[in-house]
């Protein structure tokens, strides 16, 4: 009696001891689920690139305009965003902010909102105190003295006639004028603005909030808050055109709800269709609920060791569930299709002795699949990056979990619910799906071409494989940070019942928007450049100016309407400190030896002057310490359709021309680019875990099938379609135009465990079938009529169910559900069309007839 012989008997003859322990240990490992931290997180990435060692110097050596604060963006779209019921509008609209007590006090203390009322009615309050109507009061003379007061804005403006409001408008953006100021009015328009023009149909407000309480990237709970109540206010309050509120807390709580709207309004649908679909494999509604029950208990353990283990959950962790799910219905199938098979051959047998018949002839695929899984996905604890090492620990978990309850559990309990349910009369005896009907000659088509053509079908896999893996050089690896926001639904789901029917997304549109008509602020939308060494040596501004011209030819930089480069640096620092001292002025004259009006001398006596007369200014993008200019820093303005790979590039030629031949150390960093090297080395982790994966599968399968078998040469065999489907699922996101990312790229590994799963099943079967019979093809009918009728349902029951997800309002669920379904197809076709055929050669040239060395081969 071989091993697998053994393991069955002790199950069938101890069922209900076995039931009691899983149970048992069940109860202990799910009580820890109640620890687990069930608000949905981004997955932590953190990179240890230098570049991202460099931000952190950076934002540790420079006081930044946007430390610990996040900014929302009230966005006003109008027929004439600058008349002046608009711009009262803007104020009246900041009133309110101010004096609701709750959003005021998470407000910054300095300058907590901005805006282009602001600037007007500033220039307005300016020119009505010089006492002529022809003062230049832009926000350059707003800023020698203290703001006026709110109310001061909103009276002044009140106070003015519609012609008054648009002559300040003029001359506030009269470019000479709006160049002049630190708050540039150019910033707060659209991108495509006409200078001196005194009509636009957009304008933004910025409202600044304090987070320097945060805990992570997690925003403060009352900034979160404040923020959907600043979305309110604004729809009270600008009412004579169009608007919108962006902020951080209002795209998680659009996205959370959107996410939630999805799974109310699919789940229920995907779960009507896994039922129906094993309905129809299992016509027998005990072992349906007996699937299912599996189902529920390996999710327990899963979220169990989460609990005890301290794993919160993050959006890589959702897929999970998935690949469980998909293990659990193909497990789950094959154990009970087994046991029909076991009684249909013979209908003399008792139910003991068949389960223990049909578990001997699955348990060591089940077990085999279950190895080989687990250990691909935990080679991913070699990865640097802790989400990704807690994604492959907690899926090797879960699939041994799946293993403990459908390879020990289930069949344990269905021999007692039978033997209760035949002791009440009830018959039992159900047949194996896919031995008749439809399915069974649909499922003899792979057998058929591989006694016929198997040549062909080989041939047709290595050009489609062939394909598949030159499409995926060409994959775009790129974030479009716009993808992963919800989208409105689509004209079917408006004649949903009104509970049902999802609400109006126009987050993503809002986006655009905002990316493509105006200047971005937020870190993402930043790239740094940090320049070390002797910064004070002549050539240093120079060397900065011409990195500053090479940024402003570059795709990936924002350009202002006034055509000037957002770009905020040392040379800009000494502009604007200077313009407003006399002192400043005169040593930067003395400096700018060629008149090109930047200095070149006695860079220390410039630094030193700027310090002395604006310390908070220089501090931004002069650092210095022990009395000692270490580093400049210039911050360059991103455009908003520009993606991480295009921004790194571009922005390493702007350090380049900087450093040049000098002593100097420049550095391009900033989120965009960590997040670009972090992008890069998930994505290598993820291909390096595919490698070992399919290695430990390809070793693994080799020693098994030799042990078993005597055959040494099997194992590339069965796992060869396996990287067929690969390779047909990469080449199909290449037609699909979805991106290789590590969102798609964690969605595909569950394509490998599902696909490994599905080949060992069929390759064990052969083998199995071949030792008792000795002809390859007859062999192979009885294997894709039996093990392939299990493999028909587990893969149309998770395909499907798992597919309706393309019909979610959140993109990510979107790709999520056609990625594992065409991976899941994949795998099926491969294992039953692709590896017959194999198989069939396989046996042709090496003369395997399953008889030799039969009584040799150890257990």
């Amino acid at each position: 009696m071989d091993p697998a012989d053994r393991y069955a008997a002790f199950v069938t003859a101890h069922s209900k001891a076995i039931i009691a322990v899983v149970l048992i240990a069940t109860l202990l490992v799910a009580s820890g689920a109640g620890s687990v931290d069930s608000e949905l997180t981004i997955a932590n990435f953190e990179s240890d690139s230098t570049e991202a060692a460099k931000y952190d110097q950076l934002r540790s050596d420079f006081a930044t305009e946007g430390e610990n604060t996040t900014v929302v963006q009230v966005v006003v779209r109008d027929e004439n965003a600058l008349s002046k019921a608009s711009l009262l509008e803007g104020l009246t609209l900041q009133r309110a902010i101010a004096d609701d007590g709750d959003v005021n006090a998470t407000l910054r203390d300095r300058q907590p909102m901005v805006g282009l009322s602001n600037v007007v009615a500033t220039a307005a309050i300016r020119e009505a105190e010089a006492g002529n109507g022809t003062h230049n009061g832009s926000a350059g003379a707003a800023n020698g003295s203290a703001p006026p007061s709110l109310e001061a804005q909103i009276a002044q403006l009140e106070s003015m006639s519609e012609s008054e409001v648009e002559a300040t408008v003029e001359r506030v953006l009269a470019p000479e004028s709006a160049a002049a100021g630190t708050v540039d009015p150019y910033s707060l328009l659209p991108t495509d603005y006409e200078p001196g023009a005194t009509t636009t149909d957009g304008r933004v407000l910025y409202v600044f909030q304090d987070t320097s309480g945060a805990s992570g990237d997690d925003l403060p709970a009352d900034v979160a808050d404040a923020q959907l109540e600043i979305r309110e206010l604004s729809a009270e309050t600008l009412t004579s055109g169009e608007s919108f509120v962006f902020g951080s807390a209002v795209v998680d709580a659009e996205s959370t709800q959107a996410t939630g709207e999805s799974f109310a309004i699919i789940s229920p649908i995907a779960l009507l269709i896994i039922v129906l679909a094993l309905g129809i494999a299992y016509r027998d509604v005990f072992d349906i609920g007996l699937g299912l029950a599996g189902i529920a208990l390996v999710l327990a353990w899963m979220a169990g060791f989460m609990g005890w283990a301290g794993i919160g959950v993050t959006q890589i962790l959702i897929a999970v569930p998935f690949l469980l799910i998909g293990l659990s219905i193909d497990y789950a199938l094959h154990v009970v299709m087994r046991y029909r098979e076991a009684s249909d051959d013979d209908p003399d047998a008792t139910p003991r002795t068949a389960m223990r018949r049909g578990l001997a002839g699955v348990v060591v695929a089940i077990g085999a699949a279950t190895f080989t899984t687990a250990v691909g996905f935990l080679s991913n604890v070699v990865s640097p990056l802790a989400s990704i090492r807690e994604f492959g620990i907690v899926s090797a978990v879960g699939i041994v979990s799946a293993f403990l309850v459908f390879g020990l559990l289930l069949p344990a309990l269905k021999l007692e619910l039978d033997g209760g349910l035949e002791r009440l009369g009830l018959s039992r005896r159900r047949p194996a799906f896919g031995r008749g009907g439809v399915a069974s000659r649909v499922l003899s088509v792979g057998a058929e071409i591989a006694d016929r053509a198997p040549y062909v079908v080989i041939a047709i896999a290595l050009v489609l494989s062939a394909a598949g893996g030159a499409a995926a050089t060409d994959i775009d690896t790129s974030i479009e940070q716009t993808d992963f926001l919800p989208r409105d639904s689509p004209a079917w789901m408006d004649s949903l019942p009104g509970s049902l029917q999802p609400s109006d997304y126009q987050l993503r549109e809002q986006a655009l928007y905002l990316n493509d008509r105006f200047a971005q602020s937020r870190d993402q939308s930043r790239a740094e450049v940090l320049i070390e060494g002797p910064v004070t040596d002549p050539d240093t501004l120079d060397r900065v100016a011409a990195g500053r011209d090479r940024a402003a030819n570059a795709s990936s930089a924002q350009t202002l309407a006034n055509g000037r480069l957002q770009a905020t640096g040392p040379l800009e620092t000494i502009e604007s400190v200077a313009a407003n001292n006399e002192t400043v002025a005169a040593v930067v004259d003395d400096a700018d030896t060629d008149g090109d009006d930047v200095p070149e001398e006695n860079l220390t006596a410039v630094y030193d002057a700027v310090y002395a007369a604006d310390p908070s200014a220089a501090a931004e993008t002069i650092h210095r310490s022990d009395g000692e200019y270490r580093s400049l820093r210039l911050s360059v303005g991103l455009s908003g359709g520009a993606n991480t790979a295009t921004i790194t590039e571009e922005m390493r030629a702007v350090a380049t021309t900087i450093e040049g031949d000098s002593e100097l150390t420049v550095t391009a960093t900033g989120q965009p680019i960590v997040e670009e090297l972090v992008q890069q080395g998930l994505l290598e982790t993820l291909v390096q875990g595919f490698v070992i994966t399919f290695a430990v599968i390809l070793a693994f399968l080799t020693a098994t099938f030799w042990l078993r078998y005597r055959t040494l040469s099997l194992g590339a065999v069965v796992i060869a379609p396996v990287l067929f489907a690969q390779a047909w699922l990469f080449g199909t996101m290449y037609l699909a135009g979805i991106p290789f990312t590590s969102e798609t790229a964690i969605i595909a590994a569950i394509g490998i465990g599902i696909g490994v799963d599905y080949a060992i099943h069929v390759g064990e079967r052969f083998l199995e079938e071949e030792r008792a019979r000795g002809d390859p093809i007859a062999s192979l009918r009885r294997t894709v009529r039996g093990t392939g009728g299990a493999l028909l349902a587990s893969a149309v029951t998770t395909a499907a169910g798992f597919g309706v997800l393309v019909f979610a309002l959140v993109p990510s669920l979107r790709r999520f559900g056609f990625v594992t379904s065409v991976a899941i197809a994949y795998a099926f076709l491969a294992s039953i069309v692709v590896l017959p055929s194999l198989l069939a050669v396989w046996a042709r040239y090496t003369d395997y007839d399953g008889t030799d060395d039969a009584d040799d081969v150890p257990a």
